[in-house]
């Protein structure tokens, strides 16, 4: 035969597409399937009560005039209160002092930590931690106890030396006295997410840092701490979130602090008083979301600040 022999193709070996039953879930929407619990609940308890909230702060209710749209006066009304404004002032010098306070005791934590190996390490770790894994409501009820000038343990020793222990929640204290609480609460969770940044650095820097002659003071100033700067960032925003929002541990040790923890200390304490003792919800969702505004802005600015740089030391 002349020519070339043209080969016929090679016969297709793959199976005809199955048409897709009708109802079977694809593969594709599975992944729905493990978050739809989460997203139920998600929806349920936190978006259903924000826009139900959002909603009673548009209206005004009274005995005489019923309920009334006020479109933002309740928000005019909340930042011209005395009262919240008075709680918003405190919040801010808290944090003001309470957040750098926490973020070097969990730094100085975390230092140490990364230089101690073997079981002291783990050992140390999680006792440096387990103060966040106690709930806040029993961690204020304990620090309660311990603060109580008539049976708390202060007020024994301070009698063996036939001194009197001072009051951490009178009036001239409970500032001192929630600043040890909180940061008892929170420096060991913070304390995890620096040793978890410091863990990811290539620790050739460090034997680089070594040959060059640094000391381990050096190394940790100069090398580890801007190295992780990105972490004290977030650290430093969830603070200043949770900070701003201070209502549990005031709250517990309210009932012993013999007045100094009045009901206006706290703008959250204040919004709470305002809608469960005297019934006015839609005043108290108007100062709700004036303080969520507040923390918005607070982050919002630091974000902005911090956005280039990257860290604080950076």
């Amino acid at each position: 035969m002349s020519g070339l022999d043209i080969a016929p193709p090679p016969t297709s070996t793959s199976h005809p597409v199955r048409p897709r039953r009708p109802g079977r879930v694809g593969r594709e929407n599975i992944g729905w399937l493990f978050i739809l619990p989460f997203l139920l609940v998600f929806l349920a308890f936190l978006v259903a009560p924000l826009i139900y909230a959002g909603y009673l702060s548009l209206f005004t209710k009274g005995l005489a005039t019923g309920t009334s749209f006020a479109w933002f006066d309740n928000y005019t009304r909340a930042f011209h209160d005395p009262s919240f404004r008075k709680g918003l002032w405190f919040v801010l010098r808290f944090s003001v002092v309470v957040i750098p306070l926490q973020i070097l005791v969990a730094l100085g934590a975390a230092l140490l930590l990364d230089e101690i190996t073997g079981r002291l390490a783990r050992f140390s770790r999680l006792m440096i931690f387990l103060p966040y894994a106690v709930p806040a409501v029993i961690g204020s009820l304990m620090w309660g106890f311990l603060y109580s000038p008539s049976f708390g343990p202060m007020e024994q020793i301070f009698s063996l030396f036939n001194a009197q222990a001072p009051f951490l929640l009178s009036e001239g204290n409970v500032f001192y006295g929630l600043l040890n609480v909180v940061t008892w609460q929170w420096a060991g969770y913070y304390m995890i997410i620096i040793y978890a940044a410091l863990k990811s650095i290539d620790h050739t820097l460090f034997e680089a840092a070594r040959i060059d002659g640094a000391n381990a003071r050096q190394i940790a100033l100069r090398i580890k701490v801007p190295l992780v700067s990105s972490a004290l960032v977030l650290i430093l925003i969830f603070s200043l979130i949770g900070t701003l929002q201070f209502f549990v541990e005031p709250q517990v040790l309210r009932p012993i602090a013999n007045g100094s923890i009045t009901p206006d200390f706290t703008p959250n304490i204040y919004a709470y008083e305002t809608a469960f003792s005297y019934s006015q919800f839609n005043y108290a969702s108007a100062m709700a979301f004036s303080l969520g505004f507040v923390v918005f802005l607070a982050v919002g600015v630091f974000t902005f600040a911090t956005r280039k740089r990257g860290g604080l030391f950076t």
